[in-house]
């Protein structure tokens, strides 16, 4: 195991109120902080701001209809309203589509429907007619419907390779959370399988047969059999337990590595955990972006990328970054204005897309394309408290 410095992050909880305002909140258990208006204001040379593609409303849902979204379409889902927005990485928003209160976590299938984690069920989306199909409500009962980082209701989502089998975590708050199969061609739910709490990611393995709910506030991953549903618990806590729910150094997103089934999970750019879901092994690696993380995915090649959302300690702690890992472990980190959630990968792995949104306060309306070559930043307008992304 490679020697960590600061150990002293393993007794940080959530601070008191009138500190913690002055900081980029974390994620512990607490009441839902109010929201900054608008975006932060560009702080770095390498960012450029891009203003909407126009001052008039946006196209409606049904603009294109029956056309395929072009490849490179980005799809985002709106924490902070009802809606799902295609957006164009080049020049913005170009509509929304209307799916159910709170949207997270979305997953996109080869058929062009998106399946959307909402608070109130699933919403299955046809992305060429740009309209709702359908909303498949949980089995769970997660209480009234709800808005915010607490809400009830659906978090990660995914899809089996063979499209033939969705996978969501179901947030209840105040208590463990469930995974809820749902059948595509049926479209509804026809398991429920008992997880930890708050399942803020949902992964699957690459040969279907195994899916990864990754726990928030129980500082774990529950692995589930896709056969039997037989689900075990790994813990994944790099700098323990202590502070419960209170804590900031839980896991949030998981990536699982192309080359070996293992799962990927960033902690405070210092730490990846890296574990075996076959044994319930976990082995760290050091990280070098010193800033607490988010969102995370892996490209093809093994490529991992991580979200920082900025500083637990702005006197210890760096701001909001976007680490690019190789395989081989060498990182280069690109920072980023203001506090970001999640990130996609373009196909050519040439540009990273990364949400404003934010489970916290601090977010802004929009998503930052990061140029992965020259490292410039551009900000685009797109949709309200993005928080999922997709690449068509």
């Amino acid at each position: 195991m490679t020697k960590i410095r600061r150990p002293s992050r393993t007794a940080r909880v959530l601070l008191p109120a009138a500190v913690a305002g002055v900081l980029l909140s974390g994620c512990a258990q607490a009441d839902e902080a109010p929201a900054a208006t608008g975006a932060p204001s560009a702080t770095s040379p390498t960012v450029t701001v891009t203003p909407p593609p126009s001052t008039g409303p946006a196209p409606s849902a049904t603009a294109s209809a029956g056309a395929r979204p072009a490849a490179g379409t980005l799809l985002v889902s709106d924490f902070g309203s009802d809606t799902v927005t295609f957006v164009d990485p080049s020049r913005g928003a170009t509509g929304s589509v209307e799916v159910g209160t709170a949207p997270y976590g979305l997953a996109l299938g080869k058929d062009g429907r998106a399946w959307v984690a909402t608070a109130e069920g699933v919403a299955v989306v046809d992305t060429a007619a740009r309209k709702r199909l359908a909303l498949v409500p949980y089995r769970t009962d997660t209480g009234p419907v709800t808005t915010g980082e607490y809400r009830g209701g659906g978090m990660g989502i995914a899809l089996s390779p063979d499209g033939k089998r969705v996978y969501v975590g179901v947030n209840v708050p105040g208590g463990n959370g469930t995974l809820e199969v749902i059948d595509t061609a049926s479209v509804e739910v026809v398991d429920v399988v008992d997880v930890g709490r708050r399942p803020f990611d949902v992964d699957v393995s690459r040969d279907g047969s195994a899916v990864y709910a990754t726990n928030h506030d129980s500082f774990d991953v529950t692995v589930v059999d896709a056969d039997s549903l037989e689900a075990r618990r790994i813990e994944v806590a790099p700098y323990g337990t202590e502070g419960g729910l209170g804590s900031w150094l839980k896991p949030h997103y998981t990536a699982v590595r192309p080359s070996d089934g293992k799962l990927l999970l960033p902690f405070e750019g210092e730490r990846l955990a890296v574990v075996d879901p076959a044994t319930g092994r976990v082995a760290i690696e050091s990280m070098t972006a010193n800033t607490h993380q988010h969102g995370a995915t892996v490209a093809p090649d093994g490529t991992l990328f991580a979200v920082g959302t900025g500083p637990i300690d702005p006197s210890e702690d760096r701001g909001p970054s976007l680490t690019v890992r190789s395989p081989e472990g060498v990182e280069r980190v690109y920072p980023l204005d203001g506090p970001h959630e999640d990130v996609a990968v373009s196909a050519d792995g040439e540009s990273a897309y990364v949400t404003g949104g934010f489970t916290r306060d601090g977010y802004w309306d929009g998503i930052s394309v990061v140029d992965l070559g020259s490292g410039e930043v551009k900000r685009l307008a797109a949709g309200s408290r993005p928080l999922g992304v997709v690449v068509f």
